[in-house]
This record gives structure tokens, sequence and C-alpha cells, in this order.
């Protein structure tokens, strides 16, 4: 047995350790090189072989799929990271001459200026964009740099889905890939075959079309950087804070490809960050959309269709190729930089990933295959029903009638309104001011709710439960005085109670930006065709009445016959 002092040697030698002679670690694809990147424990390749190897992977990504057609405009959704860098330098290599099979489609970046959500000051996001500005000129693709607080200006038909273009089969890309080439040929044959715009599939001038570089010297309006920042702030929770920023950030972007004609857009998740993306949104509720949130596809938007080529690719191996071939990349710190691991869901499902990977180094590519097998088959009878306001997929709540727990939370809002800090400590609130702000007198009082919680309601009742959980964050300072008997709020009079003069926070959707509440209030007001057929409408002639069972006509005009309809309809509907 081991006895304590006793001397076993000399201590093991740290490092790892020499190799045996005659047996020297070789490349495994050509077994010639010698290696200077290992992906996995026995896969090492040698710098010919690794590069060869990775873009091997993005190209049969798009040649499986088959969704990108010769001629097609495709947006590249550049963010200045490791992944969308990379992804734009294979493109960029995809396109020249020296490539074996060139892509075949006509490329533009955009670049989405994040910096006033993660609090960046002026001088650090003018500085940024000096260096996006720098990159995206040496690309030669066209470009467009916009800013978050371009939302704020969206208007309400970046929501809604426009009819899908109709699937190409197998069949149709052949015809198309054989008609771009017959074009090609004989654009050589009438001598202008070596122009820049034979290269791309389209008439195009030889001068690349690039964005005015003095459109970058204008900032975005204060008050956009001020409603962009009041509307981070008024969320409590880091998590609500990046589901928050990726939905207006898709926004935006699909924006963008509509305005430009672009129809697909092309972005840069990795195969690691699709394998935390599909945790998270299992932690988030979104169960129901992991085919269309994690697949190489995403049809969500009908005529602008989202695609993933980088899904193959781990961050290990984007981190490797853009070390050994000089990637240019941006760097810019995120909306949860320097974070704690514990502070988001995203931030601890991104650790508990990333540990277990170092341990078992298939974790990735386990989680990342499950994705594969999802199939997007929506619920029974929503492949054509209403859509969530901010994701923009199908419904996935239940009814009210529904028996089921979570058809007893999907009831009417207005009928559940979140009770308030002063309703559970008892203390009394004073009315909303309705006076003030030009609304009706009994705005907070009676039994109706305010129009403030109708437009809350309004809005929750077209979410998805994943966007419904995560609207519960949004808070805002309400028009709620706490009594304290200590100063008069503003605008009230003597006879009023004395009340301390600070708002409390409540929930409230009004700083969502107004495009999103527009076309909420759009949606509401919109009758489907078979509740319209339904409707009493108010004639001068004859009316129904009540109780007889027969019609006869209206005995004090139209006015109250009017007033009847809308009685008969509310009793109906409601």
């Amino acid at each position: 047995m081991c006895q304590v002092g006793e001397d076993y040697g000399d201590p093991a030698p740290e490092g790892p350790p020499p190799p045996r002679p005659g047996r020297e670690l070789r490349c495994v694809k050509c077994s010639e090189g010698l290696p200077v990147v290992v992906i996995r424990a026995g896969d090492a390749f040698c710098r010919d072989c690794f590069r060869a190897f990775y873009i091997h992977k993005f190209r049969a990504v798009l040649g499986k799929n088959r969704l990108i057609f010769p001629g097609e405009k495709v947006l590249l959704a550049w963010s200045g990271g490791p992944s969308s860098s990379s992804m734009v330098w294979q493109v960029l290599e995809g396109l020249s001459r020296d490539s074996a099979k060139r892509l075949r489609f006509v490329p533009g970046v955009v670049y989405v200026d994040e910096g006033a959500a993660c609090g960046q000051s002026r001088e650090d996001r003018a500085k940024t964009l000096s260096d996006v500005k720098r990159i995206l000129q040496t690309l030669g693709f066209p470009w467009h740099v916009v800013t978050l607080e371009e939302v704020f200006a969206l208007p309400p038909s970046v929501l809604r889905c426009s009819a899908p273009e109709p699937v190409g089969t197998v069949g149709t890309y052949k015809v198309a890939v054989d008609s771009f080439l017959q074009q090609q040929h004989t654009l050589e044959a009438e001598g202008v075959g070596d122009s820049p715009s034979s290269a791309q599939g389209e008439a195009q001038p030889s001068q690349p079309c690039t964005q005015d570089p003095q459109d970058l010297a204008e900032p975005p309006p204060a008050a956009q950087t001020e409603a962009l920042s009041r509307l981070f702030d008024s969320v409590k929770t880091l998590t609500a804070k990046e589901e928050l920023l990726q939905t207006l950030r898709t926004h935006l972007i699909l924006h963008v490809a509509r305005t430009h004609g672009y129809s697909k857009v092309m972005t840069g998740d990795s195969c690691t960050r699709l394998a935390i993306k599909l945790m998270t949104s299992l932690a988030l509720g979104r169960g129901a959309f992991l085919a269309w949130d994690t697949g190489f596809s995403d049809e969500r938007h009908g005529d602008v269709v989202v695609v993933r080529p980088m899904r193959e690719h781990t961050l290990k191996e984007v981190a490797f190729y853009n070390r050994l071939f000089a990637v240019p990349s941006v760097f810019t710190p995120a909306i949860d930089t320097k974070a704690p691991e514990k502070a988001s869901i995203h931030r601890l499902m991104e650790g508990f990933l990333l540990r277990l990977q170092a341990q078992f180094p298939s974790t990735v590519s386990t989680v990342y295959r499950t994705s594969e097998k999802l199939v997007k088959a929506p619920r029974d009878g929503c492949a054509s029903g209403p859509r969530c306001l901010l994701c923009m997929c199908s419904l996935d709540v239940d009814t009210a009638d529904s028996a089921t727990a979570f058809g007893a939370q999907t009831q009417d809002f207005s009928q559940m309104q979140p009770p308030t800090p002063l309703a559970e400590a008892g203390a009394p609130t004073m009315p909303c001011r309705s006076a003030e702000v030009g609304r009706a007198p009994n705005c907070c009082q009676g039994t109706r709710p305010c129009r403030r919680e109708d437009s809350r309601a309004r809005v929750i009742k077209q979410l998805c439960y994943g966007c419904r959980v995560n609207m519960k964050d949004v808070v805002s300072r309400s028009h709620s005085w706490v009594v304290t008997g200590e100063a008069h709020p503003p605008g009230l009079g003597a006879t009023q109670p004395l009340v301390h003069g600070h708002p409390l926070l409540q929930p409230s959707l009004d700083p969502l930006p107004p495009y999103i509440l527009a076309e909420a209030q759009l949606r509401s007001q919109r009758l489907s065709p078979e509740i319209q057929e339904y409707l009493l409408e108010n004639s001068d002639d004859r009316v129904h009445t009540s109780g007889s069972g027969a019609w006869g006509p209206p005995e004090d005009g139209g006015e109250e016959g009017q007033t009847v309809c809308d009685c008969i309809n509310k009793n109906i509907f409601n």
C-alpha cells in the first residue's frame, strides 16, 4: 500500500509527451504536409488541406439545398464578428475568377449599428463605423450601413408576410443554371466576358455600387437615439433585452432587403451558435419554432428567405480559419459583454454547452444534428392563420376555451390586468390624469379598463408564447402616484389627496416602436370575412326587433337602429 513520504521517482513531465521516432504527425488529408490545425482529436490538417476542407463545407451546404438561383440578389448580414466575417470572405472568394466553381448570385452587405442599445458613446460608434467603412470598401459589393434607431421609422408593412415566391424544384434549378451558363457564353463570345458585369450574372456598372460615404457622416436623430435608449432601459432582464434586440435587428434587415430588391438574406450563424440557440429557444418556450430558428432556411417572411450557410462550421474552425488567412473583422461590444454567466438564459446556456463541449467533444454536434431532424410542420389550421406580431411565426397559443392549462392563461387580457404594487399594498392611487393627455374623463375609473391597458392587451393577444414571456419584462413609467402626504403631482388641484411626486414602474408597451403598435391596431380592427358577413347593418327600411321574431321598421329612426345593431353585435362576438 501507499505510504506517506515514499519516493516514487521523478515527477511526471509537464506538457505533451515527445513524439515517437518514426511516427511524426502528418496531415490526415494528404498525409504529407505538417499539420497546423487540430480540429478534433486525430483530425490534424495542414494549411492547404484545412482551407480546402473549410471551403468545401460552405459550398456543400449551398449546393445541397439549391435555394439560391443564379443571378439572384442575396443580402449578407454582416455584424463584424468572426462568423459573419468568414461568411463574407467565403462569398468574396467564391465570386473570384480563380475559384474552381464560382458562385453565381449577386451579393450585397448590410451592417446594423447597435451602439445605442449597447450603451456606446457617439465617439466609439463613430470609430467603429470608420473601421466598418474601411472593410466594406475593399469588398467591392454594394453595402448598406443602417442604425438600430431606424426601427422607429419603419412602416407597419414590415410585419406583414408577403406572398412567397414559388419554390423551385431540382429541374427548375438546373434549367436556371443552364440558362445562366448560356448567357455567360454569349457574353464571352461578344467580347464582354471579362467585364465585372458578366462575372456576377447581370448588367451592372464597371465600378462596384457602394454606398456614399457621406451617408455615415450624419448621426441618427437625437430623438430616435433617446427613444431607443428608453426602450431598452424599460426592459428589466437581460434575456428579454437580447430577444428584443434580435427581433428589431431582423425587422430592420428585412426592410433593407425588401427596399433594395434582395430575395435572400445570409446570416453567419455557426454550428456552435445554433446549438446554443436551440437550447435557449427551448428554455424560452419557442420549441414550436425550432425548425425555423435553427434550420438552413427560414421562410416565415414570405418574399425574403433567410439562409444560414455557416451552420456546418464550429466556432473553433471559424477562429482558426480567420487567424490563418487574415480575415478582417471588427470588434463591437454586444449587449451582454462583460455580463456574468447567470445574467441571462443565453449566457447560462452558452456556458453550459461550452463547458460540456470541453469535456465531451461531441456535445455541440449532437445538439446540432438534432435540429436537422426537426420538420417544419405547423399546427393544424395554423398554416395560413394569424402570425406573431414580433417573430412573425404562426401563433402557438390555444384559444380561451381550450381545456389546457395554457388555454386558461390566454383569456381576454382586458379582464386579467396584473395587480399594481399599490393595489397589493392597499394604498389608494390617483387616476392617470386623462384630462391632461386628452383621454376620456373615466379612463381609469369605473369598470371600463384604461385605454393604455387596452393597447397592451391588444398587442399581447397577437404574440406567441415566447414573445409574451419576453414582453412581461417590459415596463414603463405609469401615471399612478404613491400616497405619502408629501406633495401634489403636477396638474392636480389642491382638492386632490396629497401624494408623493414620482411615478411607478408598471407593465406597459408604450416604449415599443410605432410600427409595432400601429400594426397591432390594424390587425385588431381587421375582421375576418366569416365574421363580417354575420354583422348586422343598420337600414332605413327594416330592422329586426328583439323578442318578436319579426322584421319591422325602426321606431325612433336610423340612429337608434344603429345602436340596436351595435348592441347585438357586441353581445354575439364579445
